[in-house]
């Protein structure tokens, strides 16, 4: 009888944890001063512009990181970018921010291929992998930078705001 309980107890436990890790299944927001607010999991970034960037990561090794450009979903969310990003929306910016707390800032022109030319991914795998957990399922990855501080692991949020 007690060998059936336990059992019955740990089945129990083993359910609630993968209930909670089920409610815990990331999303990505994406809100603020945008057109249509978006909640986007890791089947929706198979349905978006996908790329390929290679970079240095923390460890100084070369890895080939897979996602969405930021600027895709940016635009998915209406946020004004391109020929329209002019005037007071140059005062725009973006807080992105983990599941830590952890929080970075760019300015929207920044992001924007173009004002700066570069290419800012929010990556769903390195090399040909998903990201681990503890890093992914979505991280910001900035190739051109030399420090990988803005580099956001576990990516849960990107808000847009006016400066003013």
């Amino acid at each position: 009888m007690i060998h059936a309980f336990l059992k019955l107890l740990l089945s129990g436990i083993l359910v609630s944890v993968i209930g909670i890790q089920g409610l815990f299944a990331q999303t990505l927001s994406v809100t603020g001063e945008v057109k249509t607010p978006l909640s986007l999991t890791s089947s929706d970034f198979q349905s978006l512009e996908r790329i390929e960037v290679t970079a240095k990561d923390r460890d100084g090794k070369e890895h080939r990181y897979a996602g969405v450009p930021l600027t895709a979903i940016l635009r998915k969310a209406g946020v004004t970018l391109g020929g329209e990003l002019r005037g007071e929306n140059l005062s725009k910016y973006i807080i992105a921010k983990a599941g830590d707390g952890y929080e970075v800032l760019f300015s929207l022109a920044e992001v924007d291929a173009e004002f700066s030319g570069r290419t800012i991914l929010v990556a769903d795998s390195v090399d040909g992998a998903p990201l681990p957990q503890g890093v992914g399922p979505f991280r910001l990855v900035i190739p051109d930078e030399k420090r990988p501080a803005r580099w956001i692991r576990e990516l849960k949020s990107i808000e847009i705001r006016f400066a003013k």
